[in-house]
Parts: C-alpha cells; structure tokens; sequence
C-alpha cells in the first residue's frame, strides 16, 4: 500500500510541474500543412487555369471557320446560287472544222486554252444576235484584269452574209463558221428553247459546262457576270491568260 502511496504521490507530483519540467512530454495534436501537398495544389490551379485559357483562345480563332461552315451548311444563303445551269457530264469541243471570216480553215480544237462566252446565230445577225453579242462584250469587259483570260466568240450556222456594219463591234470577238449539224453534237438549247437563244460558258479545256437562260437581259448580265467570276477565281490556280503556245 505504501508503494502505491508512494507512486500515486510521484504521479501528482509530476502533474503538477510545469511542462517544460517533465521529463516526458505529451504527444501533441496540432497538424501541420506538408509544404510538397499546397505546392501541387497551387500547380494544379495554374494548370487548370491555363487550359481555359488555351480553349478561349482557340474558340476566338475557330470562330470564323465556325461561322462559315454555319452559314454554308445550315443558312444557305440564295447568293450561292448559280444563275446559270451547271451541264453534267460536260461535252468537249468536237473534232471538226471551223472557218474563219477571212475563209481560213481551222480546227474547233483551236478554241482551248480560253474560258469561252459562245453564241450561235445564222449571219444575218438580228436583234437578239446583236443583243447577245453586246453582252458578250460587256460580260469580258466587266471582269476586269482578268479578261484577257475569257475570249467572246460567235459561232456563225449558216452561209448568210454578216453585216459589214458589225465588223467594228467584232473585232475583239472570235467569229467562225461551223457547221450545225457539227454544233448540235455539242451544244444544246434548254427545253422548248432554239440554240440561238442561250449563251454559253466553255472551259479552257473545251468543256462545254454552263448555259445561261435564254432572253438575257441587263439584269441577268449582272447575275452572269458572277457567275463568270466565280469560276475564273475557281481556276486560278491552273488556268492562264492566253492559249498555250502563244507570246
């Protein structure tokens, strides 16, 4: 008993000590931040941070693509439109011949290497000849630098006289006799309409690929204008002024 007085007297005794003076101090509860754990966190955030701010960037700079690729595949504006129609399959210039005003012969074959606005009218040349003539002109003339890239030719179906009058207006124009059994292997009116009533759009290749509507008034001309530009811009990268072996 006296032992266990004796300890119990040593225990409040060491109780009683300030902490400093006891031997053995208690475990303390405090916890401590790790250094390596808020550094990681902070990383963590700056990485996050930077990934939104990497999408931010690339959505400012996707948002004209995104905005086309809306337009084209979902508005679908009425200017995309052709004015005139699209000829599928295309049909290459055929292997005839062709006379020129001074009685040369030649071949259609000749033609290639220019973007072509043809029409086709007998000699006599009437009113919608000469009409369609004129905006011929007019169509190559309109596009600028890039017309010496387009030639405007009349393709003449018959053996009557041509008008000495015309000859002025002609003199930039290719003008040729062919025969119209030959054009009719190659060109062809729309339903209802005669060959003579259409223009049409020839590529450098000898591709008959476009015919605009027949009776084409000024307004028209405008919508045939871009429908030329469009396809000189198309083929600007493979297609050059003047026909291949010229100066």
């Amino acid at each position: 008993m006296s032992g266990s007085k004796s300890s119990d007297g040593s225990f409040a005794h060491a109780a009683s000590l300030p902490p400093e003076a006891q031997g053995d101090h208690p475990l303390g509860l405090t916890v401590h931040t790790l250094p390596e754990a808020a550094g990681a966190v902070a990383t963590a955030q700056r990485a996050r941070y930077g990934r939104w701010k990497m999408f931010g960037v690339l959505l400012i700079c996707a948002a004209p693509v995104v905005a086309s690729y809306f337009t084209y595949y979902v508005i679908r504006p009425e200017g995309r439109r052709n004015y005139g129609e699209l000829i599928n399959p295309q049909r290459t210039l055929p292997d005839a011949s062709a006379t020129a005003l001074d009685g040369k012969a030649l071949s259609l074959a000749s033609l290639k290497g220019q973007w072509l606005l043809v029409s086709v009218a007998g000699g006599a040349c009437e009113a919608a000849c000469q009409n369609h003539l004129y905006l011929q002109r007019q169509l190559r003339e309109s596009v600028g630098r890039e017309k010496d890239r387009v030639d405007w030719v009349w393709l003449v179906n018959d053996a009557a006289e041509i008008p000495a009058a015309l000859a002025p207006a002609l003199q930039k124009a290719t003008v040729l006799r062919v025969d119209a059994a030959t054009l009719g292997t190659w060109l062809a009116p729309a339903e209802g309409q005669q060959l003579a009533d259409h223009l049409y759009v020839v590529d450098p290749m000898g591709n008959w690929m476009m015919r605009f509507p027949a009776a084409m008034d000024a307004a028209g001309a405008a919508k045939a204008k871009r429908d030329l530009e469009r396809l000189l811009r198309a083929s600007s990268s493979w297609d050059e002024a003047g026909r291949p072996g010229q100066p």
